[in-house]
């Protein structure tokens, strides 16, 4: 705690909506990790979405007006800049493979109270955030997956905090929990894993945009009970139910009704899973899809192309 604290700070936004009425502001509380000593800091793309004013309160207890350098709604990260130098900037964990029931510890501003430390476990990896809580969004589903889950306690306002292990590392950036008035659940929070926020920090910075890696199919679940009807020989995976015209699936033989379940070295039991393993690549890269067709596994070389 006291070696990330100084580096988390909390974003205090305005935000102008118009209404019926006409417009109205209101005002938001975020949490943010400084990324660079050069002044800037890593959020939640929700935390300053909309914002017409920025304002961020340091450790030390001063502030500094911030400005939003880019957002990415599709991992839900962003980045903030300040005007200053020399400021405490954390550690991003970049090699350390996450092991359950390690230490997690969580720092922000929950409802305000700024510098809050929590901690619990890692409690799962590669979680998806339920849609039913994301509004029906599905760009909101789409960028809660590949998740960092912990019983560490996130409370509204931790958004864009830190999530960081024994060592004073940063493992993730906190983004979202289930709340217990609605599900019963008790201290189920979720985070952006570090390498998924150092990638989009970094483009952020350098263009103040976000290149995503593209398939080119459209998926839904398989279920259990679906594929014993089915009489597949497999449980799980992702149902492609289009093929996008000239993307790299298409151009790899990728059809309508494959069941993909693998890509890479990555395991996918569901399209939050594909989502997920996408991030690990780049445009113009070229991976090893892994497809179930007419009973039998196929395997396919796919060149990625730029999500639009």
């Amino acid at each position: 705690a006291s070696q990330v604290g100084p580096s988390v700070v909390q974003v205090n936004v305005d935000v102008t909506q118009n209404t019926p009425f006409g417009p109205q502001s209101e005002e938001g509380i975020g949490s943010g990790v400084i990324y660079r000593d050069d002044g800037y800091i890593v959020t939640n793309n929700h935390v300053v979405e909309g914002a017409t004013e920025v304002n961020v309160a340091f450790a030390d207890g001063t502030t500094e007006r911030a400005e939003v350098v880019g957002r990415d709604p599709r991992t839900e990260m962003a980045v903030i800049r300040v005007d200053r130098n020399d400021l405490p900037a954390a550690k991003f964990n970049e090699d350390e493979d996450l092991v359950v029931g390690q230490l997690a510890v969580a720092i922000g501003s929950p409802s305000g109270f700024e510098s809050t430390v929590t901690s619990g476990v890692i409690s799962g990896v590669g979680r998806e955030f339920p849609a039913e809580f994301t509004g029906g969004d599905p760009a909101a589903t789409s960028a809660l997956t590949d998740l960092i889950q912990t019983d560490a306690a996130i409370s509204p306002g931790n958004s864009g905090g830190a999530l960081a292990d024994r060592d004073g590392e940063i493992i993730g950036i906190n983004v979202a929990y289930l709340p217990p008035s609605e599900t019963g659940a008790v201290n189920i929070g979720f985070a952006i894993p570090s390498d998924t926020a150092i990638s989009v920090a970094d483009q952020l910075i350098e263009t103040g945009e976000v290149s995503s890696a593209y398939l080119g199919v459209g998926t839904t679940d398989l279920s259990p009970e679906d594929a014993e009807r089915f009489g597949l020989p497999v449980e799980s995976g992702a149902i492609v139910e289009q093929v996008e015209p000239g993307s790299g699936a298409d151009a790899a033989g990728v059809r309508r009704g494959d069941i993909i379940v693998r890509l890479g070295d990555d395991p996918i039991d569901n399209a939050g899973d594909l989502f997920g393993a996408l991030r690990d690549y780049q445009p113009g890269d070229t991976v090893e899809l892994t497809v179930v067709r007419d009973g039998g596994e196929l395997t396919l070389d796919v060149t990625l192309g730029e999500r639009p």
